[in-house]
């Protein structure tokens, strides 16, 4: 990898080639991936990680806020992204496990009735399930 395409390195997480490779695909990517998607990209690199390598730079970057972490609660996996301080939410094809981006985020106005007046809300998470278009036409 080249020094310069990776200048903006985030400070206090150690720099190695592994980790080099992970966050070169995140940037890259424009959607979230899965640790295995991960993994295979780093095969096609020539440069293959082990996916064991992949999930413990994963929890690092998203311990260090570097990776936002989504999990798909229908199937157990989880997609990682890089944080680019973007609030997205997702629609999940139960069918093909595509995720779709939503464009508009329909909670950004909901105030919550929360029975502890002093509890102070600094995010939310939303995904959505259902049927893609290709897999819906199957399905009915």
């Amino acid at each position: 990898m080249n020094k310069t395409e990776n200048s903006d390195w985030p400070a206090g997480i150690k720099r190695t080639k592994q980790r080099e490779q992970v966050f070169s695909i995140l940037t890259k990517s424009d959607g979230p991936l899965s640790a295995m998607d991960i993994c295979s990209l780093t095969q096609k690199d020539g440069n293959a990680v082990w996916l064991s390598t992949v999930y413990r730079i994963l929890e690092l970057f998203t311990q260090k806020a570097l990776v936002v972490k989504t999990s798909m609660q229908q199937n157990d996996m989880a997609v990682y992204e890089l944080n680019r301080h973007d609030h997205k939410h997702y629609a999940v094809c139960v069918g093909c496990n595509k995720i779709i981006p939503i464009e508009n985020c329909p909670i950004e106005r909901f105030i919550p009735e929360i029975s502890d007046s002093g509890f102070h809300v600094l995010g939310h998470k939303m995904e959505l399930f259902g049927y893609c278009r290709e897999c819906d036409l199957k399905h009915r």
